[in-house]
């Protein structure tokens, strides 16, 4: 399992880095990105801590750790110089907190941040067929979610993909140990949003690439 979209207590998660990595080590993890809610108040606090935190813990448990950051709730016209920011401080991983239904993410994020320079849009509602043919056109991959609430519209987002082209990758969005998952969970995730076994095998090579993206920088 792959899982680019995880939440340490440095946000709202409930356990430490360590911890984290060593239980998805456990779950048979083969990589973890860790993603904590960011925004002009606490990025120079948490990307750092997890840059430093990250080297240790992949040569410690033998799992590739990636240091990113979910920019969560930021106003729109503040995003890509967020972005920026947050690749300069050391983030290899940069997502943008979507227009989930489920909470009152701003209107206009979901554009916003396809005009960024971010890698993965995480749940992103009712996106639209325009912010769809972006997301294809800048690369940017839209997330199908295995987290509650997040969840309810990965129909949606996988039959804008389908529509429109763009790149899935599926993450699990953990807050606490039960929300990891097996390679089998997402893969029944996955069919029940409406995906065919080949965009599945797709979607799984889609973690894969930004993986050896990531570990080529």
């Amino acid at each position: 399992m792959i899982d680019l979209h995880t939440h340490s207590l440095f946000s709202d998660g409930e356990l430490i880095p360590s911890e984290l990595v060593r239980r998805a080590k456990v779950a048979g993890y083969k990589a973890i990105a860790i993603t904590d809610h960011g925004d002009h108040s606490n990025i120079d606090f948490i990307i750092p801590r997890m840059v430093k935190v990250s080297e240790i813990l992949s040569q410690a448990f033998d799992i590739m750790v990636i240091p990113g950051i979910e920019l969560t709730h930021v106003p729109p016209r503040h995003i890509a110089e967020l972005a920026k920011e947050a690749r300069k401080l050391g983030a290899r991983l940069v997502l943008v907190h979507g227009e989930t239904i489920v909470e009152p993410v701003p209107p206009g994020t979901n554009s916003a941040a396809l005009h960024a320079e971010i890698d993965i849009l995480a749940h992103p509602g009712l996106i639209t067929e325009e912010e769809g043919r972006l997301a294809a056109d800048k690369k940017i991959f839209l997330e199908i979610s295995a987290r509650n609430g997040h969840s309810l519209t990965n129909g949606h987002v996988a039959k804008m993909a389908r529509l429109c082209g763009a790149a899935l990758v599926l993450n699990t969005d953990s807050h606490a140990p039960e929300n990891l998952i097996s390679r089998e969970n997402a893969r029944q995730i996955a069919r029940g949003a409406g995906l065919t076994e080949a965009e599945i095998a797709a979607m799984f090579q889609n973690s894969q690439y930004l993986v050896d993206k990531i570990d080529k920088q």
